[in-house]
């Protein structure tokens, strides 16, 4: 067994670096149960005065390819007396990393911690052994301008994403398609309106796009598809059994809402829930999991592990993963898994 060192990234945002360590550990853990053998004695300890994530394995070519996606992973070494001996990493990244990194605008949630996330959910779902192998579909029915979206691209899967605000669905369309024209890649997109009982129901982005010129000319493509609908009031709008893993953040209740059922803006992310989780469960397929953040200032953790529970789902144990955003944020999150 040998000891590893993890270098963590650096983030751009001060306050989630300052917790980067304790994060990176719970999520650490539970790449553990994808790998060949586990890891065990995970500890943060500084090397020449800079922190590292230390943990003790046996560690497959295929192990370090899973871990080259910690979502803090920036350089692994194995330990080798007092010397470290430089791991080469693997990540997924079908796509340049700009795909993720530009977009930038009020309310954007923090790119690494979107990956963490998604991370999360399709290590506790039935794909967490295909997570490497790509053919996965990533649910996000709250994704605002498409940050999950975005990542579960570069992932190689799907992508399918639920979003009220026409506004922002344009702001996503424009921007993949400026950004797949930048980098010259093939693509098709259309926006067009979808139709339920003869009345518009919402409107539908459907995204193709490949990598290179190969993979189109060989069919490896993915989709993108983005609906402008009310995510309490899918029926009819999107196939069962369409996703693998959901992953959203929830309205944190300070400067985002959500609409209850008079129409008007409630500001608690439980009634969203409440009202949208027997929408969304129909959406993944059995032993599909779900990932979901939000601001436990104005929800209990409790009470969301009552929504879920109530619906059938499983809850999946982590390391605490709560943590500061700002004065009127502490983010936390919940996995769950649906039986199959």
């Amino acid at each position: 067994m040998s000891r590893y060192a993890l270098l963590l990234a650096p983030s751009a945002n001060r306050v989630y670096a300052d917790q980067a360590g304790r994060l990176a550990t719970a999520e650490l853990a539970a790449f553990g149960a994808a790998l060949s053998s586990g890891i065990s004695d995970i500890e943060v300890t500084p090397l020449g005065g800079v922190e590292y994530l230390m943990f003790s394995g046996t560690l497959t070519p295929r192990d370090v390819s899973y871990l080259s996606n910690l979502s803090a992973a920036y350089a692994l070494f194995e330990r080798v007396d007092d010397l470290l001996r430089p791991v080469t990493l693997t990540p997924l990244a079908r796509y340049d990393s700009d795909l993720i990194t530009i977009p930038k605008y009020a309310g954007k949630t923090n790119e690494q911690f979107t990956k963490l996330v998604l991370n999360l959910t399709l290590l506790a779902s039935a794909s967490a052994g295909r997570m490497l192998d790509g053919h996965l579909t990533v649910l996000d029915p709250l994704c605002g301008r498409g940050t999950t979206l975005n990542q579960a691209l570069m992932y190689g899967y799907d992508a399918v994403g639920v979003e009220i605000d026409g506004k922002d669905v344009e702001a996503y369309k424009l921007f993949l398609q400026t950004w797949l024209k930048r980098k010259r890649l093939k693509h098709t997109a259309d926006l067009v309106p979808v139709r339920r009982q003869g009345r518009r129901a919402a409107r539908r982005l459907e995204v193709t796009m490949a990598a290179s010129k190969d993979d189109h000319k060989a069919g490896a493509v993915q989709k993108v598809t983005v609906l402008q609908a009310d995510t309490t009031q899918l029926d009819g709008l999107l196939r069962g059994g369409v996703a693998d893993v959901l992953v959203a953040d929830l309205p944190y209740g300070v400067a985002h809402g959500s609409h209850d059922d008079q129409g008007g803006l409630s500001r608690s992310p439980l009634d969203l829930l409440e009202r949208a989780v027997p929408h969304w469960l129909p959406l993944l397929r059995p032993g599909g999991a779900v990932g979901l953040s939000w601001n436990v200032k104005v929800a209990r953790r409790e009470l969301a592990e009552d929504i879920l529970l109530a619906s059938g789902l499983e809850i999946v144990p982590h390391g605490p993963l709560d943590h500061r955003v700002d004065q009127g944020i502490e983010r936390d999150v919940l996995i769950a898994r649906k039986p199959g």
